[in-house]
């Protein structure tokens, strides 16, 4: 009787452990289901873009990377660089002429050397689906952020063209070690997106935008209870998505600023495309107007010219630099055709928002939250210099709401600090040499019968806006610097601007040169 109990016992203590290891072992397949679930969410075609889906989890699509095999924590690796055009270069050439730290102590204190003498750099400029900043307006939002991965996939991944007609691509591009979005826009619709893209590809990657140092940087010139206003001359898509001001309001209280701080904004319609010589918005071989124009004009509800502003505006009407219908005192339409009537445009419309305000803050700063702007600062600077001694009826129109001297904030300097301080923190910095550095555009790809162009060069206006998200496929190819997708103009204009960053372009393309 005693051996059965004792054997009735055993049974039941055997039964009830059976039934906790199987309650236990349901709680943890409920665990690993919820996570896998979380997992999953985040690459869902349905729930992300198709594009991130493919460079995870499609080893036979051209998009995707074996994130496994990716080499971490690298030092050897260069650094990767993208922007909608070539407006990045300048954000890559201040980081090279950048000296705000001694090379051998890593404290913020000048050597006279500069600070990334020993890095390379990969450069993406997306030519051939910019400007970025239009995406929005067109209701292409997730178009802009598909375009986006594809430069991250880019950057991270190994794959280029030789050339637009080449068939086959390459696979000897270098890896990277840290990202750098030099475009606003890109930072505005896409940067908290590919840092989770990175998190669930399980890398631990940095990525530096643009919006967030440019905000650094213009509070560095204000006090902590300084009444100032902002201006922010911005692409359409970046000042639709009031990414600036919400920064500037974020920071404000992180860093403790007391003053009452106010931000206006622009959008610069245009103005980046006719830097980069975009022909619906600049044609410098016309002589009147033309149908397919898409830049400010009295008839442009987006970028309307006041015509009771043209005193103001100051445009330069000499050579071909304006075109126009009608008496030139009273024109019946206008069409900007220079760079510098843009920036004439956009800098007074600014004020006037200012003005009509009537705010009793004064402009105390201007971030030029576009890559390509910094290119011409000096237009930027003679131009504000110019409104403040505006007078009419022996008045000053705009002086009451600026300062004497209002203060050109270039994002890509604060951009060059957080980039090094990334790099010594996490004891990333290389030995290696800037003749290294390589510089890729993107082209229409001509195998892709799809595509529409206006030009070898150039998507057509409507088809390049009327693409669908999700449609994967291989619009452009990324391509070398070359003299055959890089005007004279161009060129030109970068041996001038930024000579450092020209001299390692001329050198990546005699070496890519077939």
């Amino acid at each position: 009787m005693k051996k059965f109990f004792l054997s009735g016992r055993w049974f039941l203590y055997t039964l009830m452990f059976s039934i906790l290891l199987l309650v236990v072992s349901c709680v943890n397949n409920t665990r690993t289901q919820k996570k896998s679930k979380t997992v999953n969410k985040l690459i869902k075609p349905e729930k992300q873009l198709a594009i991130q889906d493919v460079m995870l989890n499609d080893p036979a699509s051209f998009f995707y990377i074996n994130f496994k095999n990716y080499p971490r924590h690298d030092a050897k690796l260069p650094v990767g660089i993208f922007d909608s055009g070539t407006g990045g270069l300048t954000v890559l050439d201040a980081i090279l002429n950048s000296d705000n730290f001694n090379n051998k102590t890593h404290q913020k204190k000048k050597d006279g050397n500069i600070d990334f003498m020993a890095e390379s750099f990969i450069y993406l400029g997306d030519k051939a689906n910019m400007p970025y900043g239009e995406y929005p307006g067109n209701h292409k939002t997730r178009l802009l952020k598909e375009h986006v991965f594809k430069d991250v996939q880019f950057i991270l991944g190994n794959k280029y063209y030789a050339s637009q007609t080449a068939e086959k691509y390459q696979t000897d591009k270098p890896l990277v070690k840290a990202i750098v979005i030099a475009c606003n826009t890109a930072t505005a619709y896409g940067k908290n997106d590919v840092e989770k893209f990175l998190k669930a590809a399980g890398l631990n990657l940095k990525v530096i935008g643009v919006i967030g140092a440019g905000v650094r940087g213009a509070l560095e010139g204000i006090s902590k209870n300084e009444n100032a206003a902002i201006g922010i001359m911005a692409t359409a898509g970046t000042v639709a998505s009031n990414g600036y001001p919400n920064t500037v309001a974020e920071q404000k209280k992180k860093l403790n600023y007391t003053g009452k701080m106010i931000t206006f904004q622009q959008a610069g319609v245009g103005l980046a495309a006719a830097i980069d010589g975009e022909r619906d918005y600049i044609d410098e071989s016309l002589r009147s107007v033309r149908k397919n124009y898409r830049g400010p004009s009295f008839t442009n509800k987006i970028a309307p010219i006041d015509k009771s502003n043209l005193k103001r505006y100051n445009f330069d009407f000499s050579g071909n630099h304006i075109l126009y219908t009608g008496n030139r005192e009273n024109p019946e339409e206008i069409q900007l055709n220079s760079v510098k009537n843009y920036i004439k445009y956009h800098v007074i419309s600014l004020l006037e928002k200012i003005r009509k305000s009537k705010s009793t803050i004064k402009l105390k700063s201007i971030i030029l939250g576009c890559t390509h702007y910094p290119f011409f600062m000096n237009d930027f600077r003679q131009t504000l210099q110019y409104a403040y001694n505006y007078m009419e009826n022996g008045k000053y129109v705009y002086r009451p709401y600026m300062e004497k001297k209002v203060s050109l904030v270039d994002p890509a300097i604060n951009t060059a600090k957080e980039l090094y301080t990334y790099l010594n923190n996490n004891d990333l910095f290389n030995n290696g040499t800037l003749s290294d550095s390589r510089f890729f555009i993107s082209v229409p790809n001509l195998d892709n019968k799809n595509i529409k162009l206006a030009d070898s060069l150039n998507f057509t206006h409507a088809y390049k806006y009327g693409r669908k998200a999700g449609e994967i496929q291989q619009y452009v190819k990324r391509v070398p610097f070359s003299k055959r997708n890089l005007s004279a103009d161009l060129l030109n204009r970068l041996k001038t601007k930024i000579p450092l960053t020209y001299h390692l372009i001329e050198g990546y393309m005699k070496a890519t040169k077939p």
